[in-house]
């Protein structure tokens, strides 16, 4: 397993820990509890969801207070970006953005106090994540995906997005 800093604190890029691949397809390990505890990363996950969407979908970007996520795209591609919500953070509202893809595997840890929103790239795409405690829209916050004062730079310039994301405050 390799595990690399980003420009926001506390964000991690992961290539997991299994990754094999032969003339009958692949094999990839997504997460090893023990594996990922003795590369620094101690973080009980206890809840597994997904997401299919479609070419262009843009999800997010939304987080809380408490939970700490571990992404990764099972089938297909998107565009990720992760923004730091934490007011109390010197990078608060500063951004970054990968492409994660069932090519190259890679994985992202988001922090609590920072959200995440991606847009397909791919015909379809399975978006994956653990998370460290369940699901509680109650307690979520949405950045407008297209926040004038953010200048996320998104490979799409008019993306479809569902009715929360567009009033997003």
């Amino acid at each position: 397993m390799e595990v690399f800093p980003t420009k926001l604190d506390s964000v991690l890029l992961i290539k997991p820990p299994t990754i094999f691949e032969d003339f009958r397809g692949h094999y990839v390990e997504t997460y090893n509890k023990n594996i990922y505890y003795s590369s620094g990363i101690p973080i009980e996950f206890i809840q597994d969801d997904i997401s299919v969407s479609y070419r262009h979908v843009l999800r997010g970007i939304h987080g809380d207070n408490k939970t700490w996520k571990l992404i990764s795209c099972l089938h297909g591609s998107f565009y990720f970006v992760v923004v730091n919500n934490d007011p109390d953070s010197a990078q608060y509202r500063q951004w970054t953005s990968f492409t994660l893809s069932d090519t190259n595997r890679l994985q992202v840890l988001v922090p609590p106090k920072f959200g995440n929103g991606h847009v397909v790239m791919s015909e379809r795409a399975i978006f994956h994540y653990k998370q460290t405690s369940e699901y509680d829209r109650a307690s979520q916050f949405t950045i407008h995906w297209n926040d004038p004062t953010l200048k996320i730079w998104w490979p799409i310039q008019s993306p479809i997005v569902s009715q929360r994301d567009q009033g997003a405050q």
